[in-house]
This record gives structure tokens, sequence and C-alpha cells, in this order.
């Protein structure tokens, strides 16, 4: 089937939008919304101008869209951006957010199109395992959570982090695939990227328990 991959850029949407490729669909557009609501409710604001370049090396077609952020205003703005494409699915990197959830189901139904959810109900501690195996590179953009300092932004998800991230589980309940917003992140290179990302120019914001990894400059670059 022809489908769409609503993307933030994160590990996510990449690694869901990648499973549906490897079970023989053509992934034609990558999708992603810009909301000027940094607390959106729907779509992932960091780092989003980043998801261009995700598409050029990973030679998708890339729709970029803006919404103001408004609660359900924002799937109308989607709406409209989908309608415009010719496809049959849409695929999103969910794991668990009903809110999200329910209402590309909601969308789906409207528009007359699949809604494809592989990465949905998984076991996250496996599933933080299954993608970091991959071999995709997943930096961490954004942190908000007990255990999750200023030091994790920037740095690359690896086994060290993981093991971490499930001691925080059980000590914390913090989702180890940050489902609940506990972190955000950014794959910065895998397999079937033709170039890797390399970041120029980046800063790390830290309010004392949340902060950033706010990238102002990236390029395409040759692997190496």
């Amino acid at each position: 089937m022809r489908l769409a991959a609503l993307f933030s850029g994160g590990k996510d949407s990449t690694y869901a939008a990648r499973l549906m490729e490897l079970e023989g669909h053509e992934v034609q557009y990558l999708v992603s919304m810009r909301s000027k609501n940094p607390d959106s409710y729907m779509f992932h604001t960091v780092n989003i101008d980043i998801t261009s370049l995700q598409a050029e090396t990973w030679e998708k077609e890339y729709v970029s869209a803006e919404t103001e952020g408004i609660k359900e205003q924002e799937l109308i703005d989607l709406k409209t951006t989908l309608m415009e494409l010719d496809i049959e699915g849409v695929i999103t990197g969910a794991i668990a957010s009903n809110y999200q959830q329910e209402r590309i189901d909601k969308l789906c139904h409207e528009l007359d199109l699949v809604h494809f959810s592989p990465l949905w109900g998984r076991n996250r501690v496996e599933l933080l395992w299954e993608m970091h195996e991959t071999g995709m590179s997943i930096i961490f953009s954004a942190v908000a959570a007990q255990g999750l300092d200023e030091t994790w932004l920037g740095t690359s998800l690896d086994e060290v982090k993981i093991d971490r991230l499930e001691k925080l589980y059980s000590k914390y309940s913090v989702d180890p695939c940050g489902e609940g917003g506990e972190y955000e992140s950014l794959v910065v290179d895998a397999p079937w990227f033709k170039q890797r990302i390399e970041v120029i120019d980046a800063q790390r914001t830290w309010d004392g328990v949340s902060g950033r990894y706010i990238i102002a400059e990236a390029r395409l670059v040759p692997k190496y």
C-alpha cells in the first residue's frame, strides 16, 4: 500500500515507518506538522526542522505543514494536509497514547485510509533494545523526568542509557521509550539513510527540571 508516515524525526516515528517499509509497503511521504505551540497536544516540536534532512537522506518525499497547535484544531490541519496526498494509509509511531491513537483512527476513518501503528502495545524495554539494535543513531533532544538531567541532552542512546532507563522505570515509573513525555529523541543516522546528519551548532537549555537540545544548524555528510 502507498503510505504517509506522520514523522517527528524521533526514534518511534522513524522506526514505525521503517517497519512498514520492510513489510513491503511504499512509504511515499514523511509528513511533519510544525506546531507553533511548543506544548502541542499531538505533535513533537523539538528540532522539527531536522525532519527535512532526514527525508532527504532517506530519499522520501517530504511534506511539511504548519499548525497553530490549538487542541483539536491540530487534527483539522493534519486532515487538510493528508487530503492532498495520494495515499491509502497513514503510519504513526504511537506506543501507548490513547489520545493520539483514537484521534488518528477517527481521522483515517473519515478519509477512508488505513491506520498502521506497528509499535502499538509493544513492551517498551524490548522495543527500545530492538530499535537500538537496528543500528539507528539516536540522540536525546529533550528530557523532562526524574532521573533525567541536562547531561543527557544531545547524547546518544546506548546500552548504558537503556540500562539506566530500565532502572528509572523500576524506581520512578519513567517510561523507557519516553511515551509519557519523559524525553524526546532525534535519529541522526540509520542503516537505511544514505548520509548521516552532523550537528554543527546546538544549544542546551535547562530550567532545573527539564531541558532541550536545540539544533541551530545541521547538515548531511557522507558516512565513514
